[in-house]
Parts: structure tokens; C-alpha cells; sequence
């Protein structure tokens, strides 16, 4: 038995959910205003987005080592501390966000010529970056802030600053790509500037909302504290297991959409849909994952690791059901579903295959995501890296040899995201039984 209730777990997960919408949303917006402009567009618009993430997961990785932190805090009661840690997170995103910036402002145009084989598609991109590469900043502390409020367990705050997201990239992405009200015409580059702007926008209602509503003496939140070398030590052992992790993921993930570009511009056309309606279907998956983590760390933080098990059955099953859903419109539904983000009848139908694919695809991964985010909530971040190292060896296999030895359909190539659910899934269980992760650690 368990003392935290599916009630409980639905409070913390139903915001993040929320806030996951919105962000999706803006995924959702960006595809299916760039799907009526060309196949180009869309397919380039995913490239250049994948590519940028790729280096703000190394802020969210080192945002989930805060929030494992903040949430042990919590735990074992010590809530003056939460302030400091932040602080110190504050400082490490400065100085990674800046280095991130100039990295991608100096060094994309040489990155993504070597990657990208279509010339079409690479001109798109770049136009698509030279506006994109500005709001790295600005996401990484996002990721800071959402790191604050998961491990408080305060996720509403969430909901609220990614709607502002979706609602500012909505509107823009409308006038600025299409040129409407006035607004300029700007195409694919209308969709990163929008983009940029919602970034910008949700800090801004972080940085307000923590001032005006958070119990800031409560947290010695912004208390000016002097920097403690052992603490942004122990953050970083913490945190850097899972950038690196979080790198290996998304790079690996940039490498599929590499190789799926080099099959033709028709395949990443169709991924670039199915990526965006995966990403609808598993913003639950994620959000029952990030429930999973703060929860094994706060009852760590507790004492209560035997209950630890327990709750993850309860989070998995949650999880589960609320996938359903959408999974059921996908089934149905599918022709209907991708005209929403193409008016191309003969790609909406030639994507249909991997649509049902991804759909077996987020079973898998609400398996994998609830166990595997588990064991880095225990703080044992690099036997995390570890168990995400090997799975990510027979993913890459998989891709390869369904996009470049047998040069299959590229539904056969979305196959691998079952592959990495199960295995990332059976790797953590197995690791939540059998190893000794019990012992407070952080």
C-alpha cells in the first residue's frame, strides 16, 4: 500500500499535463500553419526545431537535477533551502544559456549543412534558425521555473505561464507567416520569431507570478545568497548525468530525423506530422513521468521508499488511461486527424501507417517514462545515464537498419519509438527491484 492517493498524483500531473497542452499547442499551430505553406517548410521548420531543442535539453537536464533537489527539501522539511538551491540554479543557466546562444548564433550554419541533405529543405531551416536561436535563453530558464515549481509540487503555476505560450504563438504565428493584419510576410521565419516571443513571454509571468505569489521568505527565495561551491558541486554531480542524458536522448532523436530526411522530402514530411501528433498523445506520458520523479524524491526525502513501487503502479495506470483517448481519435479517426495539419490528401493518407504505429508507440513509452523518470527521482542520475546509454544503442540500431539497410517505409522506421519504450520501461523496473537505490543520497 501507499499513503499518496490517485487523487494526489492527479493534482500534481493535471497541471503539468495542462501546461504540456499549450506547449504542444504551439507544435500543433507551427505544423499545421506550415503544412499549408509547403511540404518544405514543414519538413525544415522540424529539423531546425529538433536541432534547437537539442541544446536546450542540457538546461532541462540540469532543471530536473534542481527539481529532484527542491522536492527532497521538501520532504525532509527543510523549505529555507529551496531558496538557495534555486539561486544557485539561477547562476549555472546564465552561464550555460550564454554559452548555448553563442554556440548555435556562430556555429548552426556550419552544423546543419553537414546534416541536412536536401538543399531546399536546408535554406528553409537556416531561415527558420536565424530567428529561432535568439529565444535559448529565455527556454532555459523557463525550464529552471518549471523545475521550481515540480518539485514544490505547485504545477497550476505551470498551466498558466504555457497558455500565455500557446496564445502568443498562436496569434503570431497566424499574422507573421501569412502576413495577415498588417504584419509582415515572413513564412517559416514568422513561425520561429512567434515562437521566440511566447518564450519570452512565459518568463516574463515566472519572474511576476514567483514575486507576487510564492512565499518568498518562506523559500528564502531571491534572498541574495552567498554562492556555496559545495552546493553547485553537488548539483552539478546530481545534474549532469541527466543533461548528458537528456543530450543522448534528443541527439539521438535528431539523428532519426536525419537519416528519415535522407530517405526523401515525402518521409520527413510525414514525420514531421507524426511527430507532432505523437507529441499530443504523449504530453500526458510526460507529465505522469515528471509526477514519478518529484514523487519518488519527496518520499525518499520521507522515509518512504517501500512505498515507492506502489505509487508507480498507481501513476503507470493513470498514465495509461489518459492516453486513451486520443489514441481512440487517432484509431477512428485518422484521416480526419491529419487534415488538420495538412490540406495534402495524398500525404495525410501516405502517413497514416506511422500514425498507428505511434499509437502502439505511446503505450510503450507510458511504461518506459513512468519507471525510467523513477529512477532519477531516486538521485541516482548516473545509473540513470546508464540504463539510457544501452537502450539508446539498440534504438539507433533499429533506426539504422530499418532507414539504411533495408530502406524501408518510414512507418517501419517509427517503429524504433516502441522499441526504446520497452526497453527504457523493462531496464528501469528491473533497476527498482534489484538495485539498492534506497539510501537518501542528496
Amino acid at each position: 500500500m501507499t499513503s499518496i492517493s490517485n487523487k494526489t498524483i492527479w493534482n500534481i500531473a493535471y497541471p503539468i499535463i495542462f501546461g504540456n497542452l499549450a506547449q504542444t499547442l504551439i507544435a500543433l499551430t507551427d505544423t499545421a500553419f506550415l503544412g499549408r505553406v509547403s511540404a518544405i517548410a514543414l519538413g525544415a521548420a522540424m529539423m531546425a526545431s529538433i536541432y534547437y531543442y537539442v541544446f536546450s535539453t542540457l538546461a532541462w537536464g540540469f532543471s530536473i537535477g534542481v527539481q529532484i533537489i527542491i522536492a527532497r527539501r521538501l520532504g525532509e522539511n527543510k523549505l529555507e533551502r529551496i531558496g538557495v538551491v534555486f539561486e544557485h540554479g539561477m547562476v549555472f543557466v546564465l552561464l550555460l544559456s550564454t554559452g548555448l546562444f553563442l554556440i548555435q548564433h556562430f556555429y548552426t550554419e556550419y552544423l546543419l549543412e553537414r546534416v541536412i541533405q536536401s538543399p531546399n529543405i536546408y535554406a528553409a531551416a537556416m531561415e527558420y534558425m536565424d530567428y529561432r536561436h535568439y529565444g535559448i535563453i529565455f527556454v532555459c530558464f523557463n525550464f529552471l521555473f518549471r523545475a521550481l515549481y515540480i518539485g514544490l509540487s505547485n504545477t497550476k503555476v505551470i498551466s498558466f505561464s504555457t497558455l500565455l505560450m500557446a496564445i502568443v504563438n498562436i496569434f503570431l504565428d497566424y499574422v507573421l507567416i501569412f502576413g495577415k493584419w498588417g504584419f509582415p510576410h515572413m513564412g517559416i521565419g514568422g513561425a520561429a520569431f512567434a515562437s521566440v516571443c511566447a518564450e519570452i513571454s512565459a518568463l516574463i509571468f515566472f519572474f511576476i507570478y514567483t514575486l507576487t505569489r510564492l512565499p518568498l521568505k518562506k523559500y528564502a527565495l531571491f534572498a541574495f545568497h552567498r554562492l556555496e561551491a559545495w552546493l553547485i558541486k553537488a548539483i552539478l554531480k546530481l545534474a549532469f548525468p541527466t543533461m548528458l542524458q537528456k543530450l543522448l536522448s534528443f541527439g539521438t532523436w535528431f539523428i532519426f530525423f536525419v537519416m528519415v530526411e535522407r530517405m526523401g522530402e515525402q518521409p520527413i514530411a510525414i514525420s514531421g506530422i507524426v511527430r507532432s501528433v505523437y507529441m499530443l498523445i504523449m504530453i500526458p506520458v510526460f507529465a505522469f513521468g515528471a509526477t514519478a520523479n518529484t514523487l519518488t524524491s519527496r518520499q525518499i526525502g520521507a522515509g518512504q521508499q517501500q512505498e515507492v513501487r506502489s505509487t508507480l503502479v498507481k501513476i503507470l495506470r493513470l498514465s495509461l488511461i489518459s492516453i486513451l483517448p486520443v489514441l481512440t481519435c487517432c484509431i477512428l479517426f485518422p484521416s480526419l486527424l491529419l487534415s488538420v495539419y495538412t490540406n495534402d490528401a495524398l500525404l495525410a493518407s501516405a502517413s497514416v501507417p506511422s500514425l498507428y504505429v505511434i499509437c502502439i508507440a505511446a503505450i510503450a513509452m507510458s511504461f518506459g517514462m513512468t519507471y525510467f523518470e523513477a529512477v532519477s527521482g531516486t538521485g541516482n542520475t548516473i545509473h540513470a545515464l546508464w540504463l539510457e546509454v544501452i537502450v539508446l544503442f539498440a534504438y539507433t540500431g533499429s533506426v539504422w537498419f530499418f532507414a539504411k539497410i533495408i530502406r524501408s517505409d518510414v512507418a517501419w522506421v517509427w517503429t524504433s519509438e516502441i522499441t526504446y519504450g520497452a526497453l527504457i520501461g523493462i531496464t528501469s523496473l528491473l533497476y527498482l527491484y534489484f538495485a539498492g537505490w534506497h539510501k537518501k543520497t542528496i
